[in-house]
């Protein structure tokens, strides 16, 4: 490590090979906490390259615990985190409105590391039970729509560096790499990032794996479709600019998504989405986001039907039954 942090404090890039292997001996447990608190701090410091990412990708993949659920068309929600916003758990709620709205979900989340509340969290607070068994995992993505995937679960890199995360409280790269090592590798991925530059690396790294994807960012600087501000989305077909009129809704207050200063609060928010006791905000955020998931796994459907779609799973409460068959079903 001490190699590494020299080569890196002096202003060189990993080659993806180095990448792959320190964050293989990572996995292995081979450095102390000082050491990987350094190690991470770097990227916050200087930007990650393609061939870094790819590296850690690589390594993370290679160790993955196996699941198998191949024979399902589903689709990964997903935000980067680190957008330092602290909104309630939108994409979160969003993989729900999706199941249903009956589509398959395959989500793969973690503890909140930048947040008050990751997706790991608010699951936790209802009774959820993470588990890596492929029976259970397949039967709660055919009888919910939805499997969950606890990231420290698939990834020993993930587990190994976790205390870490949790005491800096800051993004770390590790914040970009989780949305690239859903163990599963679903086909569809919908993605919100918190900046340009990382939705371009995004974006090379998508075309190069297969992936059927959407890249969104708030151009205020939230990891998803946040409604308080145009947006941009992309898409292997190219990118463009949309603002929330331009898909039928209002702009939103930022003081809305707010996710509260506990998990506790954060779960409350969440609940009164999916039941449909939300602000007309919060929901339409999630519908949103849920709307531009079920495009990315229906391409040929018009964006304002995957809404009304999205819409109708809060409404008739679809969404809400479809979280508690998954909650039933996963303690």
């Amino acid at each position: 490590m001490k190699e590494i942090l020299n080569k890196m404090f002096e202003h060189k890039n990993l080659s993806r090979n180095e990448a792959k292997d320190v964050l293989i001996r990572i996995s292995e447990g081979a450095y102390n906490d000082c050491e990987l608190s350094a190690f991470m701090t770097v990227f916050l410091m200087r930007s990650i390259t393609t061939d870094e990412l790819s590296g850690f990708r690589d390594a993370i993949l290679e160790r993955r615990v196996q699941v198998d659920l191949s024979d399902y068309n589903a689709v990964d929600i997903v935000g980067t985190g680190g957008d330092g916003k602290n909104t309630f758990n939108i994409s979160t709620a969003a993989c729900f409105v999706v199941g249903g709205a009956g589509y398959k979900v395959i989500k793969h989340g973690n503890y909140g590391a930048s947040s008050v509340s990751g997706a790991s969290n608010v699951l936790e607070l209802h009774g959820v039970k993470f588990t890596a068994d492929n029976d259970k995992l397949k039967r709660s993505l055919e009888e919910s729509n939805v499997a969950y995937l606890h990231a420290p679960f698939f990834s020993p890199a993930l587990k190994s560096v976790a205390n870490v995360r949790k005491s800096l409280r800051v993004r770390t790269f590790f914040n970009m790499l989780g949305p690239l090592v859903n163990p599963v590798m679903p086909r569809c991925q919908l993605l919100g990032v918190y900046n340009l530059k990382l939705a371009r690396l995004y974006n090379y790294i998508y075309q190069q794996s297969g992936i059927r994807f959407t890249i969104v960012h708030s151009l205020d600087g939230y990891d998803e479709v946040s409604l308080t501000a145009p947006f941009k989305v992309i898409t292997a077909e190219g990118e463009k600019v949309v603002t929330p009129a331009d898909i039928g809704f209002s702009f939103g207050r930022k003081e809305d998504l707010w996710g509260g200063n506990t998990p506790q609060e954060a779960a409350k928010i969440f609940d009164n989405v999916l039941s449909g006791k939300a602000s007309q905000a919060q929901t339409d955020t999630v519908i949103a986001n849920a709307a531009y998931a079920i495009t990315t796994l229906e391409p040929s459907l018009a964006l304002e039907e995957a809404v009304a779609r999205a819409r109708d799973s809060v409404d008739s409460g679809k969404a809400y039954e479809t979280f508690s068959k998954f909650v039933r079903l996963n303690s």
